[in-house]
This record gives C-alpha cells, structure tokens and sequence, in this order.
C-alpha cells in the first residue's frame, strides 16, 4: 500500500516490528553511525537467513532505527529503514521486486499499440500513467515552519559518519534541479558537506544529472536554484537513486511506484517545486563559480574519498513540518541501506536490460563488488565469441559502464551463488584465451584507478567453450544426475531416513 508520508511509512515497520526505537541520548558525531554499523549487519529482522542460491528474500539488515533523543538536537534521527529486502518491498509496496519488475518495464518501455482497437484498448491504461505525473498543490505540511534569516543548518542533527571524515555531512536528501534550457526536473542524491550554518557542498560526480545542469547554469553565468528534500513519500528516495532513461523523470516514477501522482509544492525562496509531504527542505542556489574543497568522505567502497573541490551551496531557506523527523544513512563495507537499495534496482532493472541486450538471463551485483567493482552476468550462449559481445554491451549500458570486472557463465549458473560463477571460472576459463581488457571510465571513487574516473576492465569469458573460441580439445560435459534418479530420490527421501 501507498505510504503518503515518512511517518506513515515509520508507523508500519513499528507495527511489524521491523522498527527500534531509541530513547536513550546518542551524538549524531560517529555514535549513530557505529549503532547503525552493528545494527545493519546483524540478522534481518523477521527473516530467516537465505540459502546461499536466493540471497534476495533473506539476509542481514537488522531494524529500522529511530533515535528519539540526539545530543544537540530536537528532532529525532530514521536510519536503515530501507536496509534490508523486506523493507524495501514494504517501501516500494510490492511483494517481490519480480513482480515490481514487470510494472516498472511497462512504464520505462510501454507497447505502442498499432491496430485501431489496440489503440482503444490502451486508453486505460495511458489514463493510468498521465494519473501518475506530479502535481503542484498550493500549501504543504513541509512548510508548516519557515526559517529564511535564521535558517541554521546546525539546528539539524546532521551526522558525521566515520573519524577521519571532513565534517557534518547530509546523506539521504533527494537534489531538486531543473535542466535550465527545457524546464525539466531532475532529482538526485548526492552527499552535502555541512560547513557553516548557511554554506555546504554539493559533492556530484561529472556524470550526474545535477553536474550536468550545473555545468549550464555555469555557462551562463547564472547561479543554479537547488532544494534538497529530507522524507516525503518513501519511494522518493528509491526513485532518486534510479538509473533512468534520461528522458525518464524521476517524479514520475515516483509517482507510478506510489499509485498517484506525487504532490508539490513551490519552494518559499527559489522557483523549484518539492514534495508538499516532507519532513524538511533545504532551499538555496549552488554558486556558478566558487568551489569548495569536501571530503574526506568513508564511502560506500569502505575506503575514505579523498578532498576534491565541489560547487558551493548557500542557503537561503530552512522548511520543515512542526514536528520534523530527519532521515538519514551511513555508507561504508556492505551491507548498508545502500546495498539493499541498489539490489532492489538490479532485480526490478532485470527486465529492461534484457530488452537491451537480449542474450542476458540474468545479472548479480555481489556484495563484496561494491557495485562497480564486480559484475555476474549469464547468458544463453548460441555463437563463439557471443560473451565478449555482451560484455561491450554491458560496458555501454548506462551506469554499467563503471564495471571493472564482468564475468560471463552459461544460463545453467546461478549468479547469486558466488561459489557457482567462481567454480566455472575455475573450470572454463583460460587466462589468455579468456580474458579482455579495455580501457574506459571508472567509478569516480575508485582508488585503484591510475587517473580518477578512468581506468582498466576486465573481462572473464567462463562459458563452456566452443569450436571457432580457440578450442583443440572436445570439451567435456559437466556432471549432472539424471532427471529420472532425481524424482526416485525425490519421492523416497524421507525412507532413507533424512
């Protein structure tokens, strides 16, 4: 069911346990963040563990947490509410990612109708999707309280996540820009540098949305109108973090993930439209010229980003409901809230890479890979040579071209087990015959890289090999029992005593 608003959404997981509330006193400086650490990693609550072949119905994620009295604060802290597959399934309303998958693919690649009575046939359904796009009320419970002068960003119990990081930093806020030639919103989520009560930094990558509107606002010498938006409808965060076609919005996705279009509301100081049920919004304009050095910054990658200059966001007004909840997340060694997120993605994107490239059967994103570092892909092999074909298509998909190791197996591999994929490595790879490596982009935080965001792949062709694939040898069958021995087995189980 469609959550309207961040505690509607905290109201649900308490009522399935799957929420712990903290009354005890906690610094938002690293004490929230080694709670959460130990909390995420502890057993999901309500599920039992997976088998090592189905890691998405199961695993770690521990509790929701709500820290009810933070030193220095008087708003209470959400974290990990989205760590683990239940609560993401109970954030994004499905009763598995599968079946989410195949909704999300009709709406990314819709079937245009061709014949007359096809055409009458769709309308419902385009009805449906136009009720998904956002729209603008006039007044919202985020702007119940209006702070323009005094707004303080250290009135906020923003955290700081690990020691040697470079400060306070926002981590869950959803970035609210507009393309400035088309009018077009964009949300994003990107980390914010608190550094004074009005002054932060806006830490994006040169491939994100965001820094490409920058970069045109910057031509034009113009500063750039930003609001970063704390809660609201509990798909919001997950739409933000969506790899979508560009020409894809990601309100609108937000918005047939929740069932309705998703309610705005103008901002007070800046001409941008925000979620009118949030808890917060921070408004203001990143500067077209001053940078700011951020960071360090412990990602995601489980190793300190290191200082770089960012563009500059100055604040110019504090909204908030009267009695704001702030939601926020640490990154750091998986599992955290952000590996969930992300395989939720991998699950519900299943489909519409395999419009793109249909040889896939399936992918995994380890969690070991951090996301970019390792990518398990099977396939239904037809032809020599057909796994290095998709891995160059993989290398040109979206966000898959961060991959710095793709490997290959047959349809027959299980890419969730991990022991599976690197069995058949072992079995059917050959260093020099299967082996690519590229040159390309990489993951900006990619220490490893000889230049930042650029770098070496690889990839691992561990399918069983072919003639035309530098085979001399037959290549052997793999062992497997017969079907009929399986059944007899099957049936007679409980007879041998087991």
């Amino acid at each position: 069911m469609p959550f309207p608003d961040l505690r509607s959404f905290l109201e649900e997981l308490d009522r399935r346990g799957q929420l712990r509330r903290i009354s005890a006193q906690v610094d938002p400086i690293l004490e929230i963040t080694e709670i959460t650490d130990r909390v995420s990693k502890s057993p999901a609550a309500g599920e039992a563990p997976p088998p090592p072949t189905d890691p998405v119905h199961g695993g770690a994620g521990g509790t929701g947490l709500l820290f009810e009295n933070v030193k220095g604060a008087d708003i209470p802290v959400a974290i990990n509410l989205y760590g683990s597959y239940e609560r993401m399934r109970i954030a994004l309303g499905c009763d598995s990612f599968e079946a989410l998958a195949d909704r999300v693919q009709a709406l990314l690649k819709p079937e245009v109708p061709t014949r007359l009575m096809d055409k009458i046939r769709k309308l419902p359904d385009l009805a449906k999707l136009a009720g998904f796009a956002p729209k603008t009320v006039r007044s919202g419970v985020c702007q119940q309280v209006v702070h323009t002068d005094d707004a303080d960003l250290f009135k906020l119990p923003v955290i700081q996540c690990w020691p040697d990081d470079g400060g306070r930093f926002i981590t869950f806020a959803g970035a609210y820009t507009k393309d400035p030639d088309s009018g077009e919103p964009n949300v994003g989520m990107y980390r914010v540098q608190v550094f004074e009560p009005k002054l932060t930094a806006m830490h994006w990558h040169v491939h994100h949305d965001g820094a490409r509107h920058h970069r045109k606002y910057a031509a034009r010498g113009e500063r750039m109108p930003l609001a970063l938006v704390l809660g609201g409808e509990p798909v919001l965060p997950y739409a933000a973090t969506c790899p979508l076609p560009p020409d894809v919005s990601e309100l609108l996705l937000a918005g047939f993930l929740h069932g309705s279009g998703i309610e705005l509301v103008p901002c007070k100081t800046i001409e941008m439209e925000v979620p009118a049920n949030a808890e917060i919004v921070i408004e203001g304009y990143v500067d077209p010229q001053e940078m700011i050095l951020e960071g360090p910054f412990g990602d995601h990658t489980g190793f300190y980003s290191q200082p770089e200059l960012y563009p500059t966001f100055g604040v110019t007004a504090i909204t908030h409901r009267r009695d704001p909840i702030y939601p926020t997340t640490i990154v750091g060694k998986p599992p955290q809230e952000d590996y969930y997120i992300g395989k939720a993605t991998e699950r519900i994107f299943l489909p519409l890479l395999k419009t793109l490239i249909p040889d896939v059967i399936d992918y995994s994103l380890p969690m070991f890979g951090a996301f970019h570092n390792c990518l398990f892909v099977s396939i239904r092999k037809e032809y020599p040579l057909q796994a290095r074909k998709v891995m160059s298509s993989l290398w040109g998909a979206g966000q898959m071209m961060f991959s710095k190791l793709i490997v290959v197996v047959d349809e027959h591999v299980n890419v969730h087990d991990e022991q599976d994929v690197w069995f058949h490595v072992g079995a059917n790879w050959d260093p020099r015959r299967d082996t690519v490596i590229v040159d390309g982009p990489l993951d900006i935080l990619d220490h490893a890289a000889p230049y930042c965001g650029a770098g070496g792949k690889m990839g691992i062709d561990a399918t069983a090999k072919m003639p035309g694939e530098g085979v001399v040898r037959d290549w052997p069958e793999e062992l497997e029992m017969s079907p009929r021995i399986k059944a007899i087995v099957d049936a007679r189980w409980k007879e041998y005593g087991m």
